[in-house]
């Protein structure tokens, strides 16, 4: 009834189809209000991340074409923002702005006349340069109406009305929103927690039997940590889907949450463009370990720098065929740099497909490091230093290198109350992977910089080393 409310007060802000609102709250239930309230309006609606600096909430709500910003003024007050002088304001909280329950209370509980499905317009994360704003084509499609790729989940992942989903990441992030706008979509019940915790994550599944989740790999990390004892004690019976993606899943994390949950994680890869995903399934990531899965909405395609198709085992750029045709707002030259002159679509990632048609990534081709003429992927040295015990986690990366162009760099994360050695991460290491490829510069921290999705931000790590030697990071 609210959304419907919203919906009517939003057009008679004169706020037409494929028009745009944007949503800058923390994991509120009323963030899911708002965006139905767009979703059945035919608008597009931007979320934007809490966690960003004002600087990029400026540029999203400038570059997005936003005409109004749901919010509340507590996090306004946090910021130091320049709105748009078009941009109507409305906050969740008191302020100064107009009030959304105040705006909304005078408008009919019953859906609009025109009502037409809309879409989200999520702004990538940025780590490798300005967040870009990814936009679908709106048909204007019934209220009800789903597209392929969603109605492909709704299948694999048994999403029904006695749905009982944990979203445990920020909703402004595509995968949270996107799931839970499919749950409630279809009657199901979403629980929603306001920031992650593993102990209380066990807790939540017990207590609403939950029956479907969605995480990434460092929240399994941190499961894994807890006390066995906490581990042992907690009924998970109810747990029915462990989805997982975001980012890459060390092989031995993978396995350890199988032997603890069973046969219930599936993985899936895409992006915030959807141009194309593949998934595995737990049984397939035993016997394929370190895939990310076969494609089940688009065709995977493996092309070398010239585009042309590789065969099974050759590592090239990962692009889909038939997909999802996407765009990057008000972006041609990096809407064209994502496509391949056959149409073929791409995220930047490198990989290599078996002979069964499973794809293994390797790495961003952004990340690729060449030293010496050489490719070396970050994530397989990576995959090596996670299965050292002592390290809870890792990023390598490259650094400039006057002789070879490039070399690299390792930032470990020893386990808690671990004190680790460059000595003894080298002599472990050197068993697993060839010279070439062992980190030149090491460096030891606490914590590394994470993104609030729980990716780990290499565009950080890497700037103090590239940012006067002339390379776009």
């Amino acid at each position: 009834e609210q959304s419907n409310q919203t919906a009517h007060f939003l057009s008679s802000l004169g706020l037409k189809h494929r028009d745009g609102i944007a949503i800058l709250l923390d994991n509120d239930l009323r963030f899911l209000t708002i965006a139905w309230a767009a979703q059945r309006s035919g608008l597009y609606f931007t979320p934007i991340s809490t966690f960003f600096q004002a600087a990029e909430v400026n540029y999203i709500l400038e570059n997005c074409e936003a005409r109004v910003l749901f919010t509340k003024q507590s996090i306004l007050d946090q910021t130091n923002l320049t709105l748009p002088p078009q941009l109507t304001v409305v906050t969740l909280d008191r302020g100064p702005s107009l009030s959304w329950g105040t705006a909304i209370s005078d408008f009919p509980i019953t859906p609009q006349a025109d009502a037409r499905e809309g879409a989200e317009m999520i702004y990538s994360s940025g780590t490798t340069g300005l967040p870009k704003g990814v936009r679908f084509d709106l048909p204007l499609s019934p209220v009800g109406t789903v597209s392929d790729l969603i109605a492909k989940r709704i299948e694999m992942h048994g999403v029904n009305d006695n749905t009982k989903y944990l979203s445990t990441a920020p909703l402004y992030h595509s995968a949270p929103l996107r799931y839970n706008l499919m749950v409630s979509r279809l009657g199901g019940t979403s629980v929603i927690m306001r920031k992650f915790d593993a102990q209380q994550a066990l807790r939540l599944i017990e207590q609403h039997r939950i029956t479907h989740s969605q995480w990434v790999p460092t929240m399994f990390n941190r499961l894994l940590a807890l006390p066995q004892s906490a581990r042992d004690s907690a009924d998970l019976s109810s747990l029915q889907y462990a989805i997982h993606a975001a980012a890459p899943c060390p092989i031995e994390v993978k396995q350890a949450m199988i032997a603890w949950w069973g046969n219930i994680l599936y993985e899936y890869y895409s992006g915030t463009e959807s141009n194309g995903s593949t998934a595995i399934t737990s049984a397939e990531s035993l016997t394929h370990p370190g895939s990310v899965g076969r494609a089940f909405h688009g065709t995977l395609r493996i092309l070398d720098d010239d585009y042309n198709i590789l065969p099974a085992g050759a590592i090239g750029s990962v692009y889909f065929e038939n997909g999802t045709d996407f765009s990057y707002f008000k972006d041609e030259a990096k809407t064209a740099a994502a496509k391949s002159p056959q149409g073929f679509t791409t995220l930047g990632d490198m990989g290599y497909l078996d002979d069964a048609g499973y794809l293994y990534l390797k790495d961003r081709k952004s990340f690729m490091i060449i030293s010496g003429g050489v490719n070396i992927y970050p994530a397989e040295i990576e995959a090596e230093l996670h299965k050292m015990p002592e390290i809870a986690d890792c990023a390598v990366f490259g650094i400039p290198d006057e002789e070879f162009g490039e070399a690299i760099c390792a930032c470990i994360q020893p386990q808690p109350g671990v004190t680790l050695e460059e000595s003894d991460v080298r002599v472990w290491l050197r068993q697993q992977v060839a010279g070439y490829k062992m980190p030149k510069v090491w460096n030891f921290v606490s914590e590394l910089p994470r993104e609030d999705s729980g990716k780990i931000f290499k565009r950080k790590l890497r700037a103090p080393y590239w940012e006067n030697a002339g390379r776009n990071i």
